[in-house]
Order: C-alpha cells, then structure tokens, then sequence
C-alpha cells in the first residue's frame, strides 16, 4: 500500500486554488450577475459621508430642541439662585456656548481653478493637489485667530469650542458630524488690528500664501464693525473608548 503525501509546494498551489475558488464565489454572491465595478446601487464613500452628515444635522437639530426643554423645565422646578445663574451664564459664554457679538473679520479661503496654470516666472506647473483647500490651511487661519485674541471663532455656519475638530477628506471639511465644500469661511470676534496681525504673522499662513500668488487659490479678509457668532448648540458631553473586557 503506497501513502501518498502532499508536498510543501503541493500544498501551497492547492491552498492558492481554493483561496482563488472563495473569492471568485463570493465575488458571484455579491454581484449576482451584475457588474460590481460599475454598479450605480454601490455608494461611494462621499455619498456615504453626505448621507451621514444630513443625519446628523437632523439629530442635532432635534438633540438641541429637547436640551433647550430640559433646561427650561430643570429652571422651572429647581430655580437657581441669582449668584449661580451669574455663574452659570459666564461659564456659558467662555465655552462658547451663547451668542457672541462685537467687532470681528472673516477669512475666505477657496480652491483655484482646476485648470490653473502657474501665475509666475520659475514656479512649476500645479500637481491637483497643488489647487486644493487642505486641513492644515484651515487650522492655521483657526490658530491664528486664536492667537490673535479671538473671543470666538465660527467655522461656516458652526462656532467652536474647546473639542471642535477640523478635518477634511479630499477636498471636503468634516466639522462636528456635518459636511461642507469650498468656498471655506472662518470668522472670528476680536481686535481687528490684533487679528489681522496675527494673521499676517503666521508661518502656515504665509506659506499658503505662496500658493495663492503662484496658482490662484483664494484668500480674502473682510472686517466687521459688528458680527455676531452662533452659540454651539451640540452635545458637550465627553465620548471616550474603553477596552473589551
């Protein structure tokens, strides 16, 4: 009686063949016939986030409509005394929580044409990188406004606070679960003379400013004698992950 052993070799194209077998199935049960490559019913990631981000704007929404009655009734029953409301209103405000007014400016930032070509002798042509609004654009103007003195700082149509987050996808910016395209707008309550010259002083700042003279990206600063910035109305609850047990 002769044993018949499968060798190293052997055993690694068979393992390749039934590997290949389960994905060419799994690829049928998925597809079911149809072009998986090309199948309009598969969201992109961006529809994704966009789908997600209307969600979340109707969330908030309805999130900050049942805050606004909790604390109407949490008054009615248990009144505070004149001192801690006092309290309670300034630490409100200091964690940007209320409307803010006063004299201010706003940052525009926009992508340039998709097109564009060099604008000056000795630049290279633009990578489509080279075109676009990034993250790090974004921050140093918020950074900026804050070094300058800032009392409050909105992002498009939302205000900051202390766990706010900048963050962009492509050419997109995510903030606090909404989504949004260029043109970009930062507004701040401050000094003007203040923030224009910390604007002016920032290294992020003047690098972009490079691209601006040299492919056409957008820049533009416009004062205010008065401005009045949103109160955040979203959860200020802290979130945080803990380990599977």
């Amino acid at each position: 009686m002769s044993i018949f052993r499968l060798r190293p070799a052997r055993l690694g194209t068979v393992a390749v063949f039934a590997l290949a077998g389960l994905i060419f199935w799994l690829s049928f049960q998925v597809s079911r016939g149809n072009n998986i490559r090309t199948d309009d019913s598969l969201l992109q990631m961006s529809d994704l986030i966009r789908e997600h981000a209307r969600e979340n704007e109707s969330l908030e929404s309805s999130a900050a409509a049942l805050r606004a009655e909790v604390d109407a009734l949490a008054d009615r029953d248990n009144p505070a005394d004149p001192a801690e409301q006092r309290r309670l209103a300034e630490l409100e405000e200091a964690a940007g929580l209320t409307e803010l007014s006063g004299t201010g400016l706003t940052v525009t930032l926009t992508d340039a044409p998709p097109d564009a070509t060099a604008l000056i002798p000795d630049v290279p042509e633009p990578s489509p990188n080279d075109l676009v609004i990034h993250q790090q654009d974004l921050q140093a103007v918020v950074n900026a406004l804050w070094a300058g003195g800032a009392k409050g700082v909105q992002v498009m149509d939302q205000r900051l606070i202390s766990t706010s987050a900048v963050r962009c996808v492509g050419n997109t910016l995510i903030l606090q679960g909404r989504l949004y395209s260029p043109p970009y707008t930062i507004t701040a309550v401050g000094d003007r003379d203040q923030l224009r010259a910390a604007l002016d002083d920032s290294p992020q700042i003047r690098n972009y400013q490079q691209y601006v003279a040299a492919y056409g990206l957008g820049w533009d600063v416009r004062e205010h004698s008065s401005v009045t910035l949103p109160g955040y109305t979203g959860s200020v609850a802290l979130q945080h992950a803990e380990p599977v047990e």
